[in-house]
C-alpha cells in the first residue's frame, strides 16, 4: 500500500514538475527528472519482492490516478476565473496539458513501465545463483530502467514533439534522457537494495513469476 501511494504522489508530482524546463550546459531537461525516476525504482521493488501480477496492478493503478488527476486539472483550467482573480496565464502553464503531450505521456508511461517489469521479472527467473543476490538485482534494475525509459523516450518524444523540435534533435534529446535517468537509478542503487531486503524481511515475500500471464490487461490476477 505504501509504494502504490508514493508511485502515484511521484507520477502527479512529476506532471507538475515537467513545465519547467531546465538546462544543463548542453542538455535541456525538465524538471520531471527529479522525481520520475523514482517512480522506476518503486516499480522494480514491487516486481522484485511481489512479482509481476502486482506491479502489473500497481501500473494501472498509477495510470488511473495520473489521469485523473489530469482530467479534473483540465477541467478547473477550462472554468473561468474569479474576475479578481489574475493568475489565470500560470495555472494554464501548469494544468493546461494540450491533447498531445498527455496521450504521448500516457501511451509511454504504460509501455516504459510494462517493459521495465517484464525484464525485471524474466531476468529474475534466469537469475539461479541466489548466493550473487546483489549483483543480480543490481544488473536487473539497471537493465530493465534502460530498456523501460529507452520505451519511454522513443515513443514520447517523437509523439509529444515531432514537428516542434528538429527532428535531427530528437537522438540526442532520448539519449541524454535515457542516460541521466539510468545514472540516477545506479546512484540510489545502494538504497534500493537495501529496501528491497528489508521489505522481503517484513514482509515474507519473494516472488519468482513462473507459469504467469505477462497479458498487461489481466489487471486483477494478482
Amino acid at each position: 500500500m505504501l509504494f502504490g501511494i508514493l508511485f502515484c504522489v511521484c507520477l502527479i508530482t512529476a506532471n507538475v514538475l515537467e513545465t519547467k524546463q531546465l538546462s544543463f550546459g548542453p542538455v535541456n531537461l525538465t524538471a520531471g527528472i527529479i522525481v520520475f525516476p523514482v517512480s522506476y525504482i518503486i516499480n522494480d521493488v514491487v516486481c522484485e519482492v511481489w512479482g509481476y501480477a502486482r506491479t502489473r496492478m500497481l501500473i494501472w493503478m498509477g495510470f488511473a490516478m495520473n489521469f485523473f488527476f489530469v482530467i479534473m486539472g483540465a477541467i478547473a483550467d477550462w472554468i473561468p476565473g474569479a474576475p479578481y482573480w489574475h493568475g489565470d496565464e500560470g495555472f494554464h502553464v501548469i494544468f493546461g496539458l494540450a491533447p498531445r503531450i498527455a496521450l504521448a505521456s500516457f501511451i509511454a508511461f504504460i509501455a516504459g513501465s510494462f517493459i521495465n517489469a517484464y525484464v525485471m521479472s524474466k531476468m529474475k527467473i534466469s537469475a539461479k545463483d541466489k548466493s550473487a543476490y546483489r549483483t543480480n538485482f543490481s544488473a536487473r534494475a539497471i537493465l530493465s530502467t534502460i530498456f523501460g525509459e529507452l520505451t519511454d523516450s522513443v515513443i514520447f518524444f517523437p509523439l509529444a514533439l515531432g514537428g516542434v523540435i528538429p527532428w535531427e534533435e530528437m537522438p540526442s534529446l532520448m539519449i541524454s534522457q535515457v542516460t541521466l535517468k539510468t545514472l540516477y537509478e545506479i546512484v540510489v542503487l545502494p538504497v534500493t537494495i537495501r529496501v528491497v531486503e528489508y521489505t522481503k524481511k517484513c514482509d515474507q515475500e519473494d516472488v519468482y513469476d513462473e507459469d504467469i500471464n505477462y497479458n498487461i490487461f489481466n489487471i486483477l490476477k494478482i
